[in-house]
């Protein structure tokens, strides 16, 4: 089974990038699901239930709806 990373950046199948914030749950259910923040416009945070974020949608070239992205930060290029 797929795991989410905390503060990976996934792609949505649309082509936007965002960032995992964290696991979060429902208070009323205990639904389990994604907190993750739109990286455009106005960083918009956004929840989905975690099975949904998880989803195989096999469009735009895409097999899931979001996919995590292989993005090496520029600052360990600086460390020492």
């Amino acid at each position: 089974m797929r795991e989410i990373k905390i503060k990976g950046i996934y792609k949505h199948y649309k082509g936007d990038l965002y960032i995992v914030e964290d696991i979060i749950y429902h208070s009323e259910t205990a639904e389990k699901m994604v907190a993750y923040r739109a990286l455009y416009d106005d960083n918009k945070l956004w929840c989905r239930p975690y099975d949904m974020f998880l989803d195989e949608v096999n469009l735009n070239g895409q097999k899931y709806r979001f996919e995590l992205q292989d993005i090496e930060s520029v600052a360990t290029n600086f460390q020492k």
